[in-house]
């Protein structure tokens, strides 16, 4: 059996002192997100500060075979959350700083893991954020600097080998210590529980992300420049290289938005019919 990994940081360090840490994360009490068989997250409170807790009790054997046989890769453990922050931290992308992370056994379908993050706020994500928009357009300035940051983030975190895998706007957030501007604003990246960590990300992958990241701004009013800046900024090079060196990529990012859009149009329709 190999022996468990362990870190802990105040005022955990000093909260669970003598305790086991596996049992002493399960009796952390709080508002509860999420209950399944495997998985817990919570938050907590510790002296009057708030910290999100994702506990892992190992998926089972079943749920193992039942991703794999649909073509998904299962969520084993807090594992790959804990190395993409640290990666992540590493680059500069502002995300989670973790304050206590746990993982013991080998196997992974019995594997338990833990991993208790530090709440980021005052914050509020770019989905809650942008809602407005329509009705409330912001100042030009600060939605350029809002859309380079973003793809500056997305664009350094591939490629630094990491992939998110559910990265939708509502997974950035935007600190509110005070009113953001172009100068001073600051974005974290948070839910990295699915991420996947490589020396470098498979095309494919950084694709899918991009196409996720696409679908999540369709209610936003963007308009084509501020495309085209995400690119610019994104990619890092001068925008007619990206135009014709990512033409395939450009022309499957437009295809899905039309396959979402005439996706939900229908939805919405059936919705009225009801």
């Amino acid at each position: 059996m190999s022996s468990p990994q362990l870190f802990l940081d105040e005022p955990f360090r000093s909260l669970w002192a003598a305790q086991d840490p596996f049992a002493a994360v399960e009796a952390l009490q709080g508002t509860v997100y999420r209950e399944l068989e495997g998985r817990r997250t919570l938050r907590t409170e510790v002296a009057g500060r708030g910290y999100f807790v994702k506990i892992h009790r190992g998926v089972g054997c079943a749920e193992i075979v039942k991703n794999l046989l649909s073509l998904r890769l299962p969520v084993l453990g807090a594992e790959n959350e804990w190395l993409a922050i640290r990666r992540l931290t590493e680059i500069g992308v502002d995300t989670m700083r973790v304050v206590a992370y746990g993982l013991r056994g080998s196997n992974p379908a019995r594997q338990r893991s833990f991993i208790v993050s530090e709440e980021l706020a005052p914050t509020v994500s770019l989905e809650d954020y942008c809602l407005d928009w329509p009705n409330n357009p912001p100042a030009v300035g600060l939605k350029r600097a809002l859309i380079r940051r973003v793809a500056w983030i997305a664009g350094s975190m591939h490629r630094a080998g990491v992939n998110h895998r559910d990265l939708y706007i509502c997974h950035f957030l935007l600190h509110l210590d005070s009113p953001p501007t172009p100068a001073t604003l600051r974005l974290s990246l948070i839910d990295l529980h699915r991420a996947q960590l490589r020396t470098a990300t498979p095309r494919r992958w950084r694709d899918k992300d991009l196409a996720a990241l696409y679908f999540s701004v369709l209610d936003v009013p963007l308009t084509t420049r501020d495309l085209l800046r995400f690119l610019t900024a994104y990619f890092a090079r001068p925008l007619r290289l990206v135009l014709r060196e990512e033409e395939a990529l450009l022309g499957d990012l437009a295809q899905e938005r039309q396959r979402l859009q005439k996706r939900f149009a229908r939805k919405s329709a059936a919705g009225e019919m009801t």
